[in-house]
């Protein structure tokens, strides 16, 4: 008995809920080379679009079809929809993977890992620390793609309402609040990336294969779901619902894709992320 007791005894003023705040982790992951050359890129592209529109000229309609793209130069608003429009299906998803798939791996590949858990900081404390730091860095990077693109679109094109391809427009107050919607569902429908990259960051002691893993496995999904042989089970693909948020920037806002898109996204990233607790509180760390 005595044994047991000195084993669980802890020094004075030790409170675990105290250990790795997410400040200190948010401080550790914003100096990080990483994370300023991703916020670079992505604060790059609106300047990249804009150059080539006006190198190439504002773009026009083909075959007498316009397109969100057709519009990109109309106002400051519609630019910055474009730049999401172009940006959703691939680019938004590499600082996802990148923040939630590199944060648990990169510290077993420095071979810390070991010495955070004899801090002592409990392993869930960690996880959780690093999962909403990865996650609010992610949000962070989609919103800050929209902001700089909204300046540098008004900047070149004036303020002015954001024009439908299918025909209308929404007045500049309701596309910003339309384009706040589009980043959040954006972000929840990232939600399968993060979790996945992040549940691999568990399970390995490679950054890059936690990354690449997450990358990877969504440009399949994004694969699957132009099968369409596959019929309905495409309603079960986490990227079948990625451009659901086009029906937020119409006159007359249609939900139901983008609730679908959220349900199916929300439940394969809650049954990775309770696997990825579950296995780190069972995994042997030697790193």
């Amino acid at each position: 008995m005595s044994t047991l007791a000195e084993s669980t005894e802890v020094a004075s003023g030790y409170r675990a809920g105290r250990t790795l705040p997410l400040r200190v982790e948010l401080v550790r992951q914003l100096k990080r080379r990483r994370t300023l050359v991703m916020g670079g890129i992505l604060a790059a592209l609106p300047f990249v679009l804009a150059v080539a529109f006006a190198i190439g000229g504002g773009p026009g309609g083909r075959s007498g079809r316009v397109t969100l793209m057709d519009t990109a130069t109309a106002s400051g608003a519609n630019f910055a929809a474009v730049n999401l429009f172009v940006s959703a299906g691939f680019l938004l998803v590499i600082p996802v993977a990148l923040f939630c798939g590199d944060t648990v791996a990169s510290e077993a590949s420095w071979s810390s890992l070991r010495y955070l858990l004899a801090a002592p900081v409990p392993r869930a404390r960690l996880l959780w620390s690093k999962l909403v730091v990865g996650l609010g860095l992610s949000l962070a990077a989609m919103l800050l793609l929209p902001l700089v693109a909204l300046v540098v679109g008004t900047a070149a094109y004036g303020w002015g309402p954001l024009e439908i391809p299918t025909g209308g427009a929404l007045d500049a107050g309701t596309a910003a609040q339309r384009l706040l919607v589009v980043v959040a569902y954006i972000f929840v429908s990232q939600l399968v990336t993060a979790a996945l990259a992040f549940w691999l960051s568990t399970r390995t002691d490679a950054p890059l294969g936690a990354v690449g893993g997450a990358v990877g496995l969504t440009i399949v999904g994004n694969v699957l779901d132009a099968v369409t042989a596959l019929g309905h089970w495409r309603d079960f693909l986490p990227a079948h619902w990625q451009y659901a948020w086009a029906d937020a920037v119409q006159p007359h806002p249609e939900w139901s894709g983008m609730i679908q898109g959220t349900v199916v996204s929300v439940s394969y990233a809650l049954v990775l992320f309770a696997l990825a607790f579950r296995g780190f509180a069972r995994k042997d760390v030697v790193s």
